[in-house]
């Protein structure tokens, strides 16, 4: 997929936006929280809306059903001139019940309508990104589980690896029980010049 230069330059800020909102100073997960302050706080927001629309999309962070990706994925190709109405998107693209709320907010504004495209091609554009990031992951996983397998497999072709021992090789009866330290200390003292105790 092509991103126009515009969605190119504001997904990388909006990633940022919700990354930020992810976790407190500890590291806790406070995203719930963090997203419903920020959809309280949306009315303050609405003069950034031009200016900064990632701090206002933010607010509507999983609040997207995107009933047509093809559609999104053409809007992310466009220039922010290019952009169709929300009207025209409204068919590829529904709002959960708290988000529709938020919108009405929105759409009162002169640029409301441009905003909320923007919004739902900035929300897919994450969601698309986090399930590649997901897949590359769980692939990397496999990858190494599959490595694992096929490394076992050869260690038991080779004789390697045993299921009673696992990998620590064929036990071939001798793990140095039946060595006498006592015989071979009085050897070396022997080879050293000393009398050999009787």
């Amino acid at each position: 997929m092509k991103l126009s230069h515009f969605f190119e330059d504001l997904m990388a800020v909006y990633n940022a936006e919700i990354e930020d909102l992810k976790s407190d100073s500890d590291g806790k997960n406070v995203l719930k929280a963090r997203l419903r302050e920020k959809a309280e706080q949306l009315p303050l927001l609405l003069p950034m809306m031009e200016s900064n629309p990632e701090m206002l999309a933010s607010a509507f962070h999983q609040g997207f059903i995107f009933m047509n990706p093809l559609a999104l994925e053409s809007l992310s190709s466009k220039e922010a001139s290019k952009l169709p109405s929300w009207k025209t998107l409204s068919a590829a693209v529904k709002l959960e019940p708290w988000a529709e709320s938020l919108s009405k907010i929105v759409l009162k504004e002169a640029g409301g309508e441009q905003f909320m495209v923007i919004a739902a091609a900035l929300e897919y554009l994450h969601r698309g990104q986090q399930s590649r990031k997901h897949s590359a992951q769980n692939t990397l996983e496999n990858d190494e589980l599959d490595e694992a397998n096929e490394a076992d497999e050869e260690m038991k072709e080779n004789g390697d690896l045993d299921g009673n021992y696992g990998r620590h090789g064929r036990d071939d009866g001798d793990d140095g029980d039946d060595y006498d330290l006592d015989e071979a200390g009085a050897d070396w003292l022997a080879e050293q010049g000393f009398d050999r105790k009787e």
